[in-house]
């Protein structure tokens, strides 16, 4: 790839990554939950799962998800449901958080919502054929689809990166910590909303 085709490409990553989204509030929360190290987590799980996704479809996989209709609805459906089951899990909390220390314990759980929100939104692997077809090339080889896949995993990482680190000011996150259960709930209502519509726009599909 060109340079200027890096370019270009890691623009569009970063458009998508800076979206708004259940990924946005899934890093954010992690931040609350654990601080900066919790964010950062579930910044890089994150990525991973963008990664993933790029990979599958630099590689040609992603038509299998894209083509059959039934696995992708059934995707979308296991993802609304995570993120349902993560707003319940909001609401539930008593308010007491941990203090930014990394816990191993908050660390795998921003580790596991941070890959599985990713990894349970197909529309990324959309996403990612509509602008990878964009760059590849019928004779690419490995070496550009690997670069591809970098590109996309390095700017989604770096972007939930900068997220948190600004999240994670000094006096922002304690004043966080001391309204906790509003901020849950925000959170919980905010997941919530997120998978409700995308069930509806499945129902709706149908």
């Amino acid at each position: 790839m060109s340079a200027a085709d890096c370019l270009s490409l890691a623009l569009l990553c970063l458009a998508g990554a800076a979206s708004p989204g259940p990924s946005l509030a899934v890093v954010l929360n992690a931040c609350f939950q654990n601080g900066r190290r919790g964010g950062l987590v579930a910044s890089w799980s994150h990525a991973a799962g963008v990664g993933l996704y790029a990979a599958i479809t630099a590689f040609g996989i992603s038509t299998l998800i894209t083509t059959a209709s039934s696995l992708l609805k059934g995707m979308q459906m296991l993802g609304a449901g995570y993120l349902l089951w993560m707003a319940w899990r909001l609401w539930s909390e008593n308010g007491t958080l941990s203090e930014a220390k990394g816990e191993p314990g908050k660390k795998s759980q921003a580790m596991r919502d941070g890959f599985a929100v990713a990894f349970l939104n197909p529309k990324l692997a959309i996403f990612m054929l509509a602008l990878f077809s964009q760059f590849i090339r019928v004779d690419a080889g490995p070496t550009v689809k690997f670069q591809m896949t970098g590109i996309a995993w390095l700017v989604d990482g770096l972007w939930y990166t900068t997220v948190t680190l600004l999240f994670t000011r000094s006096g922002f996150l304690d004043w966080l910590r001391g309204h906790a259960v509003l901020i849950n709930r925000i959170f919980a209502i905010a997941l919530g909303l997120l998978a409700l519509s995308l069930v509806v726009s499945l129902v709706l599909g149908s």
